[in-house]
């Protein structure tokens, strides 16, 4: 049965750039309803430079809390009264809630990442981590695998001063840092590999961070990790399942940091996980 909504339904959402592609709202309502709590989750499309008024906005119309998606993960901690240590350390926020009339941030990507990769019989320790791009995912994505204890982690992209601020930031002695052109030299030992650039992502779907010259290096048995959702699955991870690679998608990556932000914002912990997957399965059609 649809949610009923009133004059007393409170808002979250989600604020990125692109937003229209996201299944946020469809998970996210799915399990408020469920739950019988009476708020409707919204998707805001926020470019950079309207970031602080909507920030603003947000607190006119009491707008609960809100997570963050590209481009604004690190944007968002300068409109900040408070982020958690974890955040902090990640350098990236991307749940936001209101506590008065003061917005605090925390970073729910971490867990939400691991999440697929502790149920795996993986040597993390003899793990060699390919992460591409630089941004605020990826921030997330070192941090869990450092978590993981992964053994190397190689991060490349395309900004050579925002490389060395990246590696600046970390006290981690097997991160190291590199030029796009170095991908060539990095994949052949590669056994999680990681996208985290939008590269991949609709409404541009036809495109990979990698050339079929490139995905050709990729080994079997290695993992092939595609924060994108949609389309399912990329062609990056076609690319990579094609050399024998195992695939894992965004998806449940969207679940698990969705539901650690529901508790946040709710304060409910029974979270219907299950519900949140079965809708984003049937909107996906899978």
């Amino acid at each position: 049965m649809p949610h009923l909504i009133t004059g007393t339904t409170k808002l979250l959402g989600v604020i990125g750039d692109p937003i229209s592609h996201s299944l946020s709202p469809v998970m996210h309502n799915a399990a408020l309803a469920e739950m019988g709590l009476d708020y409707v989750y919204l998707a805001f499309p926020i470019k950079a430079e309207q970031l602080k008024r909507a920030i603003a906005g947000f607190a006119a119309f009491d707008l609960q809390g809100f997570n963050i998606t590209i481009p604004h993960k690190q944007g968002i901690m300068a409109e900040l009264a408070e982020v958690s240590p974890l955040a902090q350390s990640v350098g990236a926020v991307n749940t936001v809630w209101r506590d008065g009339n003061q917005w605090h941030g925390t970073n729910t990507d971490v867990a939400g990442f691991i999440a697929p990769l502790k149920r795996l019989d993986r040597d993390w320790q003899n793990t060699e981590v390919l992460c591409l791009g630089a941004g605020g995912a990826a921030r997330a994505v070192v941090a869990a695998c450092g978590e993981l204890g992964c053994g190397k982690i190689q991060v490349v992209g395309r900004d050579g001063t925002k490389l060395q601020t990246f590696l600046a930031s970390w006290e981690m002695p097997n991160l190291t840092v590199h030029d796009w052109g170095a991908i060539d030299s990095l994949l052949p030992t590669a056994t999680l590999i990681v996208n985290t650039t939008p590269i991949g992502m609709y409404p541009k779907a036809e495109v990979s961070p990698l050339s079929n010259e490139q995905a050709g290096l990729i080994q079997g048995g290695a993992i092939a990790y595609d924060l994108i959702y949609v389309p399912r699955p990329t062609v990056f991870l076609r690319q990579a399942a094609g050399r024998g690679a195992m695939a894992i998608d965004g998806l449940e990556m969207l679940v698990q940091q969705g539901a650690a932000a529901l508790r946040i914002w709710t304060g409910v912990e029974a979270v219907p996980v299950g519900t949140m997957m079965d809708a984003l399965r049937g909107r996906l059609g899978i």
